[in-house]
């Protein structure tokens, strides 16, 4: 596994050159959990999406706008949770930023609100 200051310099320098103005790369994969370095070039935009059952991005250069159910300006340094709510993500200067997630979880995913609250299943809604 690469250090993660190399990580992200070549992240950041792939994501300057590529036509998408993106670049990702998985760190750690270990069950359910991920952890990726994300960079993107200034004004590039990952498009509204689902989050997984939890999920968080830690700002490590630059600065991003999370939108979805709420908005939120990140700097480097800056850490929160994307859990339970649909999102996007908006570079507003190069950036990157470490993004860790449990893609497996009993219940949860974007279809229940950012307090915490999780969506009633079928199963729960029949007791």
């Amino acid at each position: 596994m690469p250090a993660l200051p190399d990580a992200i310099t070549k992240a950041m320098t792939m994501a300057r050159t590529a036509e998408n103005g993106r670049h990702a790369e998985v760190l750690v994969s270990d069950g359910p959990l991920r952890q990726s370095v994300i960079a993107l070039r200034r004004g590039v935009r990952l498009p509204e999406h689902n989050s997984p059952p939890a999920a968080s991005i830690q700002v490590v250069r630059g600065s991003v706008r999370v939108t979805g159910q709420e908005e939120a300006e990140l700097r480097a340094g800056d850490l929160d949770a994307l859990t339970h709510f649909r999102h996007a993500v908006e570079a507003l200067e190069d950036c990157a930023f470490l993004l860790t997630t449990v893609t497996s979880q009993p219940s949860g995913g974007s279809h229940a609100t950012r307090t915490g609250e999780l969506p009633v299943t079928e199963d729960e809604d029949r007791a």
